[in-house]
C-alpha cells in the first residue's frame, strides 16, 4: 500500500501542499521572490480595503499605519 495523501486542515493556512511545493521547487529563486512579493502586496491591498470598509472615518494615514502594524506583526 502506498503513502496516504497529506491531510490538510483548512484552518492551517501555513501548510503547503506537496503539489504546490513541487511547483515552487521548479521555479528559480527570482521567480519565487516575485511570487512572495505579489502575495505580500495582495495581502497589503486586501487589508487596506478591509480596514477602510470597517473604519470609514479613518484618514489615509491612520489606515496605512494600521496596515503597517498588522503586516509587521505589531512591531511597526
Amino acid at each position: 500500500m502506498g503513502p496516504t495523501p497529506m491531510q490538510i486542515d483548512d484552518r492551517d493556512l501555513e501548510i503547503v501542499s506537496d503539489e504546490m511545493a513541487a511547483v515552487f521547487r521548479g521555479k528559480t529563486p527570482a521567480e519565487r521572490l516575485r511570487v512572495a512579493f505579489r502575495l505580500w502586496k495582495s495581502t497589503w491591498l486586501m487589508l487596506e480595503r478591509l480596514l477602510r470598509s470597517q473604519h470609514p472615518d479613518w484618514d489615509d494615514l491612520t489606515v496605512k499605519a494600521e496596515v503597517v502594524k498588522r503586516m509587521s506583526h505589531g512591531t511597526g
